[in-house]
């Protein structure tokens, strides 16, 4: 569906000996030139020992409460439960904010003895970053749109231009609006068609519930309209006079109904256009390209259901597809006809258009069938054709489709690259403007000339501390999984690596809910790129990047495939002598963190370091508590063990924290947050203070929770730099690396 506005340390000596010890890892020299050789640190066994009590000795040991659940006649213990406080959301219970900071206080023992090392980290990141960007500028509506930061701001700055005047003003500084608060993000703005007022929404709590503001460009005052828990996309109606929005239930992040806001009138009042009545769905909104159709799509997993109406809403909402149907839809519309990708017959997508007279299933008529190498990601009218967005065995494509059905695909510069459909708000267009990018070429916008058939360069990220790509190789490699299955994996190193196992290597995956972690281009991987790392992506099953059938070998009764998939991508790139067992560091966030958690355990061996990002590694027991808003709809991911004995003993049997068992485990970095609505603050909380419990090693494990966020830490770019230069030492240090 086209729903645009849903779906986005100088080392210590103590410290290093803690990374080198424990699982026997001993420190060694990578191999690389002689600029990008790291600094090592030597120690006799014996000192590293006596160093290492020093800290070990200080690590804090959560309370043991035992705890007892009975379900399917099996009990399930558990001694942290009491770590979830039981008022959610609203967490007061001072034992638990207490462990919480006496976690923090311990990581900070380990921070700051490094905080030098850290902080030239951030200086590098800083460096590669452009501070004062700008975005390409955008048509729409009689007005030029951009955005663009001015330097040391950690927020963008959004004018526009009126294209009969030359005027330019800014109509959004989010710099002002965040003045004096620890936290804040926009969620979204949407300006009136009549261009005189914006509403925009913003969260200051992490929590992802957003307050919404109406605002007078003429006049520059606020209206009295303020609108409180809110999800955070908004649309004006096609008068202007009302604001569409989703409402968050008071006591639970859930959204179950869409609410058209008066302006002028109090929230109170607000009529409800949408309710959802299945906790399972989640629920959005958007118009179609052409702006002639308000959309509500409400989803569960591989279900979607669809409703359409006139963009004025001038007749009520239509079901376009029924939930009972079983399958997926991309919606848009031109010229009197919905576009839609359904996968319905086929799990990768056929391309179909519909009368919107006659809309009826029935009435469908396929333009391009399913096919196993094509897999249809998106699409987007146009007034003159469609671009579709698509992955060909694996690899990005844009297609342009002509009404008469005619097609072909743009031709980019690299074989192994990430492309996307950019911002493209003009229905009538000569164009289509893409965003582009590959482990080695930096971010570019480009714009395609239909007529030409030719790519304009309109952007290139720009790096101010320099970048040479002809530095640097990637490359994709092919790994057999231990069912015979070929996992891709992506791989970008600084030239002059050797492939004979002496050189470290940074580990990434994802792998749920059909996401794909595309081969894209960073800044700050360069720090490891340039300190002799080379830097990988499994593309493991759970997320799309072969097919939509990819996926589905990952979920549910099929979940342990994303774990081994991951394990079996490490031993064959080590067998391939990119990097030695014990010399890997691997990362993953969210259910990338459940993946670290569940690889940690599989094969504690082979990894030199962990980072959990707000891991969601207490499965069972978030799956098994109904009352938590995000769980109903993640069954259909996971399955629900309240209901099924079967899904019980699965996810129990892979369940990261379910699954520690006494024994060494390699250094863990995790992090969190108090506020985080989607993995709740105490899944790393409990992780931690089990496997502190359990792990037989001397090897560093800290918990960085921030207690003013949510699920994407630190809001400004400037705190986000400083947050990922500490996980960047801290898995530096694993190697050995000081400087």
């Amino acid at each position: 569906m086209r729903i645009s506005k849903i779906q986005l340390l100088i080392v210590s000596s103590l410290m290093l000996s803690l990374f080198a010890c424990g699982a026997d890892k001993t420190v060694t020299e990578t191999n690389t030139s002689e600029s990008t050789k790291p600094t090592m640190t030597k120690e006799t066994s014996a000192q590293q020992f006596e160093r290492i009590k020093q800290l070990a000795s200080k690590a804090p040991i959560a309370d043991r409460r035992e705890s007892s659940r009975t379900y399917h006649g099996k009990e399930l213990k558990d001694s942290y439960f009491w770590l979830k406080d039981q008022d959610y959301p609203n967490t007061d219970d001072e034992d638990v904010l207490n462990y919480l900071k006496v976690e923090n206080a311990y990581y900070h023992e380990f921070r700051d003895p490094n905080q030098k090392f850290a902080d030239k980290i951030f200086e590098e990141f800083k460096s590669r970053t452009d501070e004062t960007e700008e975005s390409v500028p955008y048509i729409e509506n009689g007005y030029e749109y951009r955005s663009a930061y001015k330097e040391g701001n950690e927020y963008p700055i959004h004018s526009r231009k009126n294209l009969e005047t030359g005027e330019e003003k800014v109509f959004l500084d989010e710099n002002a609006l965040a003045e004096g608060k620890d936290y804040f993000v926009i969620g979204d703005f949407d300006i009136s068609p009549d261009n005189r007022y914006i509403a925009y929404s913003f969260d200051t709590a992490g929590d992802e519930r957003y307050q919404v503001k109406v605002q007078d460009l003429q006049t520059g005052k606020y209206l009295d309209d303020v609108l409180n828990d809110a999800k955070g996309e908004l649309l004006f109606s096609k008068d202007g006079k009302s604001l569409v929005y989703t409402l968050l239930e008071k006591e639970r992040w859930y959204a179950k109904h869409i609410k058209i806001h008066t302006i002028g009138e109090a929230q109170e009042k607000d009529v409800t256009l949408y309710e959802e009545k299945d906790e399972g769905f989640f629920i959005g909104f958007g118009l179609t390209s052409d702006k002639e159709y308000f959309m509500v799509v409400s989803s569960q997993g591989e279900v979607q259901e669809s409703y359409v109406a006139p963009a004025d809403f001038s007749t009520p909402l239509v079901q376009l597809v029924s939930r009972d149907a079983g399958f997926t839809q991309d919606i848009d519309h031109a010229h009197g006809h919905f576009y839609i990708v359904a996968n319905d017959t086929h799990k990768n997508g056929r391309l179909v258009k519909v009368s919107d007279k006659e809309p009826a299933y029935k009435n469908w008529e396929t333009i391009q069938a399913g096919s196993d190498e094509v897999y249809l990601l998106d699409l987007q009218t146009f007034n003159d054709f469609i671009a579709i967005k698509s992955r060909d065995i694996g690899l990005d494509k844009i297609h342009i489709r002509s009404y008469d059905n005619s097609s072909y695909s743009i031709k980019f510069p690299e074989e192994l690259f990430r492309a996307s459909i950019d911002t493209n708000p003009e229905f009538t267009q000569d164009f289509i403007r893409v965003s582009y990018e590959s482990m080695i070429t930096p971010d570019t916008v480009f714009d395609y000339s239909l007529a030409e058939k030719r790519l304009t360069t309109r952007k290139v990220q720009k790096i101010p501390a320099g970048y040479d790509k002809s530095q640097y190789v990637t490359e994709r490699v092919m790994a057999p999984a231990r069912d015979g299955v070929l996992i891709p994996v992506s791989i970008v190193y600084k030239k002059g690596f050797k492939k004979d196992g002496s050189q470290p290597m940074w580990l990434y995956g994802y792998g749920a809910y059909a996401a794909t972690i595309s081969p894209s281009f960073s800044t700050l991987r360069l720090s490891a790129l340039d300190r002799g790392f080379s830097y990988a992506i499994a593309h493991v099953r759970g997320g799309s990047m072969m097919s939509y059938q990819w996926y589905l070998d990952g979920k549910l009764k099929k979940r342990t495939n994303t774990f081994n998939d991951f394990v079996d991508v490490a031993n064959h790139l080590v067998k391939e002598n990119y990097v030695a067992a014990g010399n890997i560091s691997a990362s993953g966030r969210s259910a990338g963190g459940e993946l670290m958690g569940a690889v940690t355990i599989q094969a504690p061996d082979l990894w030199r370091s962990i980072n959990l990002g707000v891991p969601f590694v207490d499965v069972l027991n978030t799956m098994l508590d109904s009352t938590l808003p995000l769980t109903p709809p993640e069954w259909k991911e996971w399955g629900n063990p309240i209901e099924s004995a079967e899904d019980y003993e699965l996810i129990q049997s892979y369940s990261p924290y379910d699954q520690i068992e006494k024994r060494e485990y390699p250094p863990m970095f995790v992090s969190g947050g108090l506020n985080d609505p989607r993995v709740t603050y105490w899944e790393p909380a409990k992780w931690t203070a089990k496997m502190r419990h359990m792990k037989t090693d001397d090897n560093l494990l800290v918990m960085r929770i921030n207690m003013g966020a949510g699920h994407f830490s630190n809001s400004g770019r400037y705190g986000r730099l400083k947050d990922y230069a500490e996980e960047y030492a801290f898995m530096f240090l694993a190697h050995g690396i000081e400087q």
